[in-house]
């Protein structure tokens, strides 16, 4: 009994040394991860960028704009969820000047084409097929959205799916598009 007895702390023990090693190792790799390779907190000035258009053309942030740019892909639920109020929002705020630019993390160019037409998306679509700038934004969970200034800056960066005619992001959109660029960013375009 007494044999029994060592060899279940024996083996008791080895599996905290066990446990312990791998919260260990776990660890370790964890404090060596890594950081995002980019974050668009607020207030920090959007990343420019250069993809394709469904055409193939490829196309940059527009400058002194309001923008709402939003990362998204086919096979996301709440991404088709949101995207008729934000044609809706579209369609009611681009006369003004909004723009509206929707970043397809989709791997297959045909799979984007196919849904852009069948979703009747009225805004321009990008393709970031290898998903390079989604990464310079901090971008892991779709759908994610940054509302931009004239400025070029973070307003707003919005988690999951967005009602885009919702009162509040309404009233956002109407006060961004009110304000002019600054003559700071001014002088940055013209210089």
């Amino acid at each position: 009994m007494n044999d029994a007895g060592d060899n279940q702390k024996s083996m008791g023990s080895r599996w905290l040394l066990v446990l312990g090693l791998i919260a260990g190792i776990g660890t370790a790799v964890w404090l060596t991860l890594p950081e995002a390779p980019g974050k668009m907190d607020k207030g920090a000035l959007a990343t420019d960028y250069s993809l394709p258009d469904l055409t193939g053309e490829l196309q940059a942030l527009p400058k002194g704009e309001v923008i709402l740019l939003n990362f998204w892909a086919t096979w996301c639920p709440p991404c088709r969820k949101e995207i008729p109020s934000m044609a809706d929002l579209h369609d009611k705020y681009a006369p003004q000047g909004l723009k509206i630019i929707a970043i397809s993390v989709d791997k297959r160019s045909d799979d984007l084409a196919k849904f852009v037409a069948e979703y009747r998306m009225p805004f321009q679509v990008l393709h970031d097929a290898d998903g390079a700038v989604a990464r310079r934004y901090g971008v892991f969970r779709y759908p994610e959205s940054f509302l931009i200034d004239r400025d070029g800056k973070v307003v707003h960066h919005l988690v999951g799916a967005v009602e885009w005619m919702s009162v509040s992001v309404t009233k956002t959109v109407e006060k961004m598009l009110q304000k002019t660029a600054s003559t700071t960013h001014d002088k940055q375009v013209e210089g």
